[in-house]
């Protein structure tokens, strides 16, 4: 694995796990109400087209961030059609 392979997997790990901290707070707080369901919606949008893309170019490193950050963005999605009343 060369420096540069090791550079985009630090980078996609630090992406993936974006959203990590408002999952996390939404998730303990059980409230959503600041939280912006529409960038979230865009977001997971974006990382199935990335995820896409990463497929076809047969990157791992495009593939792995993008697939960690479509998990995340859809659990804050869920998360926040189930507290948005709150």
């Amino acid at each position: 694995m060369s420096g540069v392979d090791i550079l985009g997997y630090v980078a996609g790990l630090l992406t993936a796990f974006t959203f990590l901290p408002q999952v996390i707070k939404t998730w303990k707080t059980k409230s959503a109400k600041d939280v912006a369901l529409a960038m979230f919606v865009i977001a997971f949008t974006n990382q199935i087209l990335w995820l896409a893309f990463g497929v076809l170019r047969e990157d791992p490193v495009i593939i792995i961030t993008n697939a960690v950050m479509l998990c995340m963005t859809g659990l804050m999605i869920s998360l926040k059609l189930k507290y948005n009343h709150k």
